[in-house]
């Protein structure tokens, strides 16, 4: 016997409805031929074209390792550049492609459906107490 039922741990449960949308995303995005970690990375490249590595890898919650090999895997495919910063040389900027804008909208458009088809499970106001509840959550845990 445990000290504390695991189906009242509300961290089981967060965790259980991450890998369902990670599963549900997954497969959405399968038809264009990228990973959420990928969708990830190419959905900030396009709100903040330039960055670099180290502050994408924060963006998207994986470490600087992880989001190297990515990134290394998005650049192989055609999807991103990377070039070196005009002051800092050893700091390298990411930009999508015109092929990467491409894979991004097709992707992005999955994403969205996904995430439109979760909130619309909702209310307003449930979606509000909802992002509000697990605001709460990270600033508890952080």
């Amino acid at each position: 016997m445990t000290s504390m039922p695991v189906e009242e741990r509300i961290g089981s449960h967060i965790k259980r409805a991450e890998q369902a949308l990670l599963t549900a995303k997954n497969a959405a995005l399968k038809p264009a031929g990228v990973t959420v970690p990928q969708y990830a990375a190419l959905a900030w490249l396009a709100e903040k074209p330039g960055i670099s590595a180290a502050a994408l890898a924060r963006l998207c919650g994986v470490t600087p390792p992880t989001m190297n090999t990515v990134l290394k895997n998005l650049q192989e495919r055609g999807l991103i550049e990377r070039t070196p910063h005009e002051w800092h040389r050893n700091v390298l900027e990411t930009r999508l492609t015109e092929e990467g804008r491409s894979v991004m909208a097709v992707a992005d458009a999955a994403a969205v459906r996904v995430e439109r088809g979760l909130a619309a499970e909702f209310s307003a106001a449930e979606r509000e107490q909802l992002i509000a509840l697990l605001g709460r959550c990270i600033g508890v845990l952080s």
